[in-house]
């Protein structure tokens, strides 16, 4: 991943880094919008198995693995 064109969100969720209870890693956005009202598509990486899937900003403090977390299925990002 080219970690230069990903960029943090301004809350702490949606840093780049940022661990979220269920072991997914946040790893930022490119602009692109989500599928939720004025939420951007963030670039999730499990730390479990790898998948790495998008999800809305305000999804990332709840989000579960599609893969190996029967989590809801990720967005393009």
């Amino acid at each position: 991943m080219d970690s230069e064109s990903f960029t943090s969100g301004s809350g702490e969720t949606t840093q780049i880094g940022y661990e979220n209870p269920n072991h997914q890693k946040c790893c930022g956005h490119r602009g692109i919008k989500g599928n939720d009202h004025l939420q951007y598509a963030y670039r999730m990486e499990c730390l479990i198995c790898g998948h790495v899937y998008g999800a809305n900003g305000s999804d990332i403090h709840l989000r579960k693995c599609p893969n190996c977390q029967n989590g809801s299925k990720g967005i393009k990002f």
